[in-house]
Parts: structure tokens; sequence; C-alpha cells
């Protein structure tokens, strides 16, 4: 009874959040503007039985993987060759400002007419995605333990332990901070992207044609299926990183 009533609190904020959903859907009395979350969910049931499904879901996926794996080993390598030389730093900032302030639609309008539609989602997860391992990683050095560092410089350590016993460890935390924001980020641009450049196979096509076929249910039910797919591949993540730092203990 007592693990019922845990595991009933945490379902409740999504429960209520539900039935908040049913409740103005039901006022408004239009499926056009608010699907009810029953339709929505005959429509996800439908939309999974399609032939084309498991095909656009994986090929968005591994657009979102391979954009935010780029950005990822790349973040982390240009980012500690940036926190230890201040001429690569100050060379990369202004470029990762000028990202960051640019707006997510212009850059996708922009590599729309340099690139295949196909590449488009990729390049543009990493660009979204980069800016923050990159601005994490350079976060994580400025603070790491100084006297730490001068200590293992007295006693001669070398660089590479310094870097792997030291450095590595300290932003560590920056690093899973910032690339779970990343992924979150990565997912929502990618898919926006795919709405964008219409890829032949992409979630964000289905997102389009359901709009404009004005099938709502469809619309909320691609929403949904990007929703549980961004938090199963962020609780994967997480899984993998907490494996790799207990096998660091």
């Amino acid at each position: 009874m007592r693990i019922f009533i845990i595991r009933l609190k945490k379902f409740f904020p999504i429960l209520f959040w539900i039935i908040i959903w049913q409740i103005i859907a039901s006022l408004l009395n239009r499926e056009v503007y608010l699907p009810t979350p029953i339709n929505t969910i005959k429509a996800l049931f439908n939309i999974v039985q399609t032939k084309g499904f498991f095909m656009s879901i994986s090929y968005t996926l591994l657009r979102v993987f391979a954009g935010f794996f780029v950005s990822f080993t790349l973040g982390i390598i240009i980012g500690l060759f940036s926190s230890f030389n201040k001429y690569i730093y100050n060379l990369l900032n202004p470029l990762v400002i000028c990202i960051k302030s640019t707006p997510v639609i212009s850059i996708i309008i922009i590599f729309l007419s340099w690139f295949k539609s196909g590449v488009v989602p990729v390049i543009i997860t990493f660009l979204m995605c980069f800016p923050i391992i990159w601005t994490n990683v350079v976060e994580g050095i400025k603070n790491t333990d100084k006297l730490l560092v001068d200590m293992a410089k007295i006693y001669k350590v070398s660089k590479y332990n310094i870097l792997k016993h030291i450095y590595l460890p300290s932003i560590l935390p920056y690093i899973v901070s910032g690339s779970l924001t990343a992924l979150g980020l990565g997912w929502k641009v990618a898919v926006a992207a795919e709405v964008l450049s219409q890829p032949t196979h992409s979630i964000g096509a289905h997102l389009y044609d359901s709009k404009i076929y004005l099938e709502t249910e469809s619309l909320f039910a691609w929403t949904l299926i990007v929703i549980i797919l961004s938090f199963l591949f962020e609780h994967f993540f997480k899984y993998i990183i907490s494996i790799k730092m207990k096998g660091r203990i």
C-alpha cells in the first residue's frame, strides 16, 4: 500500500495537468483547436501502427544523435584548448556569442540554401549544442581549485595527470549539466529544422503535414512522441554517465 501511494505521488503532477488539459478541451469543445487527451492517445496509437513510423523515428534519432555527439566531442576538446590558451578563447568567444544571439529560424533558413534537407537538422543541432558544451567546459576549468593545481606543479606532477585527476573531475559536473541542457535543446531545434527542411523521413515532416491538413490530434500526438523520446534519450544519457562515474570510483 505504501509503495502504491509513493508511486501515485510521483504520477500525480502528470495526472493533474492531464485533467486540466481535459477540462480546457471540454470547455473549448473544438477538436481543431485543442483535442482531448483521449483523442490524442488514439491518434498516437494510430500513428505507431503506420508503415513509416519507425523509419521516421529512426532518421530523426540519427540526426539528433549525430549533431549532439559531434557537438559533445568537439565542445569538450575545443573547450579544453580554449581554457588553456587565451588566444584560442579570444578567437572563438565572439563566434560562440554570435551563435547564441542569432535566432534559430534564421540559421535554419540560411543553411537550407546551402545544404541538403536531411543534413540541415544535424548541422543546426550541432551549432545550438556546441556553445553550451564549450561554455560549460571553459567555466569548469575556470572554477578548478588553483591551489590544488599549484601544489601538483610544485610536486612536479605531469600535465597529463593534472588534467586527468584534477581538471577532469572538476569539470565533470559542468559537462553533465551542459550536456543535459544541450540534449533537450538539440531535440527542439532538430525537429524545428525538420519542419522547415522537410526531409523524406522525419518527425518534423509529419508535424508539418498534420498542421497543413488540420489534423490537430496527430499534431499533438507527434508532439507527445517528441517529448517521450526526449525524456528517454535524456535518462539514457544520465544512465551512461552514472555508469562512467561509478567506474571512476
